[in-house]
């Protein structure tokens, strides 16, 4: 993969997180007070999903046609620089502790941040 292609995915990524954060403080801030953590949890992480897809559909034409290997290496760097986004800004940034931060792949409790990264994966 060239660096200008993976240049151009890095800032669709960073659109991405916008959105990303953006959906978190909705949750936060006003879909947990009216539904309760329990089915804000799933709701916010099928919203986010939906959003990952339309920006990636979106910007598609951004990223010139190429072979499916080269969509499988943009989904991983999605993947590891949202990790990366996950743990180094939530832990040295927000203050969360690790364990704090483990929580969000308790998919048993409604976390459906799995359910972001395979689609942050596969939407390219």
């Amino acid at each position: 993969m060239s660096f200008y292609l993976s240049l151009k995915a890095t800032m669709i990524w960073c659109i991405i997180v916008v959105f990303a954060i953006a959906n978190g403080i909705f949750r936060e801030n006003f879909l947990e007070l009216y539904v309760g953590k329990s089915i804000a949890l799933p709701i916010i992480g099928i919203t986010l999903s939906i959003i990952i897809f339309t920006i990636t559909f979106l910007s598609f034409k951004l990223i010139e046609k190429n072979r499916p290997l080269i969509y499988l290496y943009i989904g991983m760097q999605w993947v590891f620089m949202t990790l990366l986004f996950e743990f180094f800004f939530g832990h040295f940034v927000m203050k969360k502790s690790w364990q704090e931060l483990l929580q969000v792949f308790h998919v048993f409790e409604g976390n459906l941040f799995l359910l972001a990264l395979l689609t942050s994966l596969f939407s390219p």
